[in-house]
């Protein structure tokens, strides 16, 4: 069964969380906390979406993270999935695809124009289920990414006028 995810499953998805970090061999680089996650998907204008699936016996044995991007070229939303994971004793069960379709459902139903997320290279067995499913690789793209010292620094570079500025962002947090 698959269904989203209730402030009751906090603790299950964080515990899947770390799992899926485990897996993809980075568990120390993974700090989420239920508080975290509760704030993210439950506190004011939240930005994070999420699905869960449970076993026959209501046990949350999977889930999916998910939240919206936009494409300037399209002109519409589309789905950012961040997290799909699913048990290694309840995978083959159909509960990976099955998230997936209920996160294909929400892009059909919300007029959404893409589903999209990445995959660890090395991760064959997901690559060839998401092929399975007709997704295709972004070749040619490339992920880049900022963070820690190096986004703090580029963070300090903005002039001394534009720092104090302070805007508002669209979920509400200080830019």
């Amino acid at each position: 069964m698959i269904r989203d995810v209730e402030p009751r499953d906090v603790t299950a998805v964080v515990e899947l969380v770390h799992e899926l970090a485990a897996y993809e061999r980075e568990p120390a680089s993974c700090h989420l906390t239920a508080e975290q996650l509760h704030a993210a998907l439950f506190g004011p204008g939240p930005a994070l979406f999420g699905h869960v699936a449970l076993a026959g016996d209501g046990e949350v044995v999977g889930c999916a993270l998910w939240f919206l991007n936009f494409s300037t070229w399209r002109g519409v939303h589309g789905v950012y999935l961040e997290d799909l994971y699913v048990r290694p004793a309840h995978r083959g069960a159909g509960l990976g695809r099955a998230l997936l379709v209920r996160l294909a459902e929400v892009c059909v139903e919300r007029g959404y124009g893409r589903l999209e997320w990445s995959v660890l290279d090395w991760n064959a067995p997901s690559i060839a289920f998401y092929r399975s499913l007709g997704a295709v690789a972004m070749d040619g793209w490339t992920v880049h990414r900022l963070d820690g010292d190096a986004l703090a620094e580029l963070g300090r570079t903005a002039p001394a006028g534009r720092r104090a500025e302070r805007t508002a962002s669209p979920a509400g947090q200080d830019a």
